[in-house]
């Protein structure tokens, strides 16, 4: 009896650990070397900042486009319930982030408008670990095409 309730308590706490699925937390900088990224444009931030916690996820993005600083930064549920994040200019970003079977993948689909003429923007990222590294596979289309690469963060 004592060997069957061990069993089931053991069950049960790893259970709850695989339900909450891969932490991504943490200060990652990205490896230009190990990461697939366009020649012409790339969408891959030089630094990732990820907190989470419980059924939320905060991403801060820090990037430079034309010679500019941006921040960017997003507040997710990890339900698959739509979120409402900030997108261009004045424009909301609707997002939905969806866990893998396994939990080990977090998949994030994005869309925004792009441009006055009503043209929509969809962004899925896939956020993974991979031993001691975050990988963030990126594709993004559009009416203008579509563009996909492979980002690797290294923690700090």
């Amino acid at each position: 009896m004592k060997r069957t309730l061990a069993f089931l308590m053991i069950l049960l706490i790893s259970g709850v650990a695989f339900v909450q699925g891969a932490d991504f937390s943490g200060n990652w900088k990205l490896n230009a070397t190990k990461s697939k990224l366009n020649d012409q444009f790339s969408m891959a931030p030089k630094e990732v900042i990820l907190g989470q916690q419980d059924n939320e996820l905060n991403v801060e993005k820090h990037a430079s486009f034309q010679d500019q600083e941006i921040t960017i930064k997003d507040k997710f549920t990890l339900d698959g319930k739509e979120c409402i994040n900030q997108g261009w200019q004045d424009s909301k970003k609707k997002s939905t982030a969806v866990w893998a079977g396994d939990k080990s993948a977090l998949t994030i689909t994005s869309k925004l408008a792009i441009g006055s003429g009503g043209d929509e923007m969809t962004i899925v990222e896939v956020y993974k670990l991979d031993g001691e590294n975050l990988v963030i596979e990126t594709k993004a289309s559009s009416s203008y095409g579509e563009v996909a690469e492979t980002q690797v963060f290294d923690k700090q």
